[in-house]
């Protein structure tokens, strides 16, 4: 389910009253691929309910350069939103997550493995609230920039 900020923060409200564990995952998801899929099945195994928080269109534009990202925020959140370990999406537009993590406090903030515990931007937003941090999926051996180098860069449109 795709949820704005507000709507979602009302319903991680009304889960936490049943006793749900809540994890938050997030990323550019831009071209998904496997390495997503095990990164977000790895961060729902940590819990009850997984939230993911996708980057807006101008956050993946400025983290990964001109051309990017290759499809809209909706359309990467459908997708994710598709997945079975998902539980509800949300799109953010600021710089980082820490103020979807604030909103949320999630028990647990999970990472991809191209990251350590004490490198996550994100770890002292974190425990300042009593959650943790922690690294799931497999070695970071997938990437949308690889992809779309090894299709060399081009789109072709459906006809």
């Amino acid at each position: 389910m795709i949820l704005s900020r507000e709507d979602l923060v009302t319903r991680i409200a009304a889960e936490r009253k049943n006793g749900v564990r809540v994890v938050l995952a997030n990323g550019c998801f831009d071209v998904l691929h496997v390495g997503h899929v095990r990164y977000l099945a790895g961060a729902r195994s940590l819990g009850d309910v997984l939230v993911v928080g996708v980057n807006s269109d101008a956050q993946v534009e400025r983290l990964k350069g001109a051309g990017r990202p290759i499809m809209s925020a909706m359309e990467r959140a459908e997708l994710v939103d598709a997945l079975s370990s998902v539980s509800y999406v949300t799109i953010f537009d600021e710089a980082t997550v820490e103020e979807l993590l604030l909103a949320l406090k999630p028990d647990v903030h999970a990472k991809g493995t191209d990251y350590a515990e004490d490198t996550v931007p994100e770890r002292d937003v974190v425990r300042s609230y009593g959650g943790r941090v922690a690294i799931v999926g497999d070695p970071k051996d997938h990437s949308t920039s690889a992809i779309l180098a090894r299709i060399g860069g081009g789109v072709e449109e459906d006809t």
